[in-house]
């Protein structure tokens, strides 16, 4: 997608919450404080949002240019589908059910009297759980890591982009692009076909 999700709870929270997050947010996807600390920040920071709130966040999510048609190309393909996100399951199961995609992780917001309690449940989706749940799906799909493709932006993507047969930084930050065996900063999202041949 093209937003960070986090950002938009932000937003609704007002402006000085939103620039509390939006920043904390930029210094963790370049890699510029520990992952696990920031997210518990900024969650905290949403102490209080109405639930009712979150499907208006889901129904305005921009997905990046050509992701459906990538989508329904690798499926054709024969491809399963992962989104492991470091955001959260209420938009990441949004995004498994609209794009038929085969498995969704990502962090677990708290919920009491149907507001959000700036707190987490679960353990956290970070770069060593990403590459941990990598895995796990390659169990359970019966392959292995040389034939997976990961995808991804932030330096929390890293440790996943590194154990995939093909890593691919796309559209991602400098740290990101750096260290990436591969990348792409330019065009839709079936551009990514030109990799898988």
């Amino acid at each position: 997608i093209q937003t960070e999700v986090i950002n938009e709870l932000a937003k609704l929270c007002g402006e000085e919450i939103e620039k509390s997050v939006t920043q904390i947010t930029h210094q963790a996807m370049e890699g510029k404080i520990d992952f696990d600390e920031s997210l518990k920040q900024r969650v905290s920071l949403l102490k209080g949002f109405p639930t009712e709130k979150l499907d208006d966040v889901c129904n305005k999510l921009l997905l990046t240019p050509g992701t459906e048609d990538f989508i329904k190309t690798v499926k054709k393909l024969g491809f399963k589908l992962a989104v492991i996100s470091g955001g959260f399951t209420i938009f990441t199961d949004f995004l498994k059910s609209k794009l038929n995609l085969d498995y969704a992780f990502a962090n677990e917001l708290e919920i009491k009297d149907n507001k959000l309690t700036g707190k987490l449940s679960g353990p956290i989706i970070n770069s060593e759980r990403k590459a941990m749940l990598l895995e796990m799906i390659t169990q359970q799909e019966s392959i292995s890591l040389e034939q997976v493709v990961a995808i991804g932006d932030g330096a929390n993507d890293l440790p996943m982009l590194k154990k995939a047969g093909l890593g691919i930084a796309f559209h991602a930050k400098e740290v990101v692009k750096d260290e990436a065996d591969q990348r792409l900063s330019y065009g839709p999202m079936t551009s990514i076909l030109y990799f898988l041949g």
